[in-house]
């Protein structure tokens, strides 16, 4: 699918870097070819009118688990980085090379290689050969690497190959099946819950040994006061470690959990009041570089159980724009720095041209009203499972066309 006619795109405000700026964008074979407000249209060209609404960059989704072609489209996500946990796990360069084709061409998902063979944490899967087949990072999927030894020469390997390694930060030792954070809300529900430090102490091992290797390191998710400070510490020391977070784990705490709705069972668990304000802090600092959906619909089988029995994940791609245009409402954080988080700074983790509104990066673009009101509905979800802890919740922010390398595809 290629852009047949030049478009250009009038009476925009545009999603810069730079700030906000009311203008036109032209695009032409597939790339942006100029924006700003001087640009005007030119013979031949596709005129789309935006009436003063948002053009930003799609949403680049870093770390999903299932690809949801129409529920991505829904949220305004242009591509997916896919995590290695699959069946089977992407541990083969077969099975990437695969991957790598599958969304094509109105969606591009960008695999994330499995760190070990099986995800079982013991021995390096062919990291070299994966990238050949289109991996554009590595991923220790669900679980965190036990084995010290067996990470580092995960991290020496992957700085050799300019790849960044996508960690879990739980320490599983600690971790174990817990279904909660140890704390008044899990001893008063009784479920099995582990204490917040699970993510501390592996976030410290982790940046320890990113350091000794001079490997890139980004912790998919965030979602403790400590852990926080152990990633703004390292970046203050000039490390190249980047975190994320998902919406869920900003908005709602532990307490959500009061009334045992499996919705609201993730992986990390929803941690305490305190954590999710530092949450906030993080987000507002710059120390989060990255908002993820965490997209992992899970379907009545696995949902419809005892709080502790059922599993972990989130139906996250439809909401992941409009639970973070909510942070710029809340004055978080600005509208620029939204698009940073959801769309520059995951292609450049991913090594891709897009995420950013700039002449010859590749024209993926979303048409958004900001300002519009909508219920979260899940019997309406465009996912394969309707597992969203935001059910009935009213927000703002819907995406009116989708544009992949300048064909609309949406809307």
């Amino acid at each position: 699918m290629k852009q047949a006619q030049p478009s250009t795109i009038t009476n925009a405000l545009l999603v810069t870097p730079a700030g906000l700026v009311q203008g036109a964008l032209r695009c032409a074979d597939g790339v942006i070819a100029a924006l700003g407000p001087d640009v005007t249209p030119e013979d031949g060209d596709e005129v789309v009118n935006a009436r003063g609404k948002i053009i930003a960059p799609g949403l680049v989704d870093f770390g999903v688990f299932a690809v949801d072609k129409p529920a991505f489209h829904f949220g305004g996500i242009t591509r997916a980085a896919l995590m290695p946990d699959q069946s089977p796990p992407l541990d083969l360069p077969s099975r990437v090379g695969f991957i790598a084709k599958s969304g094509k061409p109105d969606l591009w998902v960008h695999p994330l290689a499995a760190a070990t063979r099986g995800l079982e944490g013991r021995e390096l899967a062919e990291l070299a050969l994966m990238q050949d087949a289109g991996a554009k990072a590595v991923a220790t999927g669900r679980r965190w690497i036990a084995d010290s030894g067996v990470m580092l020469r995960l991290l020496q390997y992957a700085a050799m190959l300019d790849l960044v390694v996508v960690t879990h930060a739980e320490d599983g030792g600690l971790a174990g099946e817990a279904a909660a954070t140890a704390g008044e809300i899990a001893t008063r529900l009784g479920l099995p819950a582990a204490p917040a430090e699970a993510e501390a102490l592996a976030i410290a091992r982790d940046i320890a040994l990113a350091e000794l290797a001079g490997a890139r390191l980004h912790i998919r998710q965030v979602t403790t006061t400590r852990g926080f400070a152990l990633v703004r510490a390292a970046k203050a020391r000039g490390l190249a470690v980047t975190c994320g977070i998902t919406p869920a784990h900003f908005l709602l705490s532990d307490l959500a959990t009061a009334d045992f709705r499996t919705f609201t069972r993730l992986s990390p668990p929803l941690r305490s009041e305190a954590d999710r304000q530092a949450a906030l802090a993080a987000i507002a600092d710059g120390t989060v570089d990255v908002i993820a959906s965490g997209h992992d619909p899970r379907g009545p089988e696995d949902k419809r159980l005892p709080f502790a029995d059922a599993l972990p994940g989130m139906a996250g791609a439809e909401t992941l724009l409009a639970m973070t245009l909510g942070l710029v409402r809340d004055g978080v954080i600005d509208t620029p720095r939204a698009f940073d988080l959801t769309a520059r700074n995951p292609a450049r983790l991913l090594g891709v041209p897009a995420g950013e509104l700039a002449a010859g990066l590749e024209a993926d673009l979303a048409l958004i009203d900001a300002d519009a009101p909508w219920i979260i509905d899940r019997r309406k979800m465009e996912a394969t499972a309707d597992n969203t802890p935001f059910d009935r919740q009213g927000t703002q922010g819907r995406v009116l066309g989708l544009w992949k390398g300048g064909v609309r595809i949406a809307r």
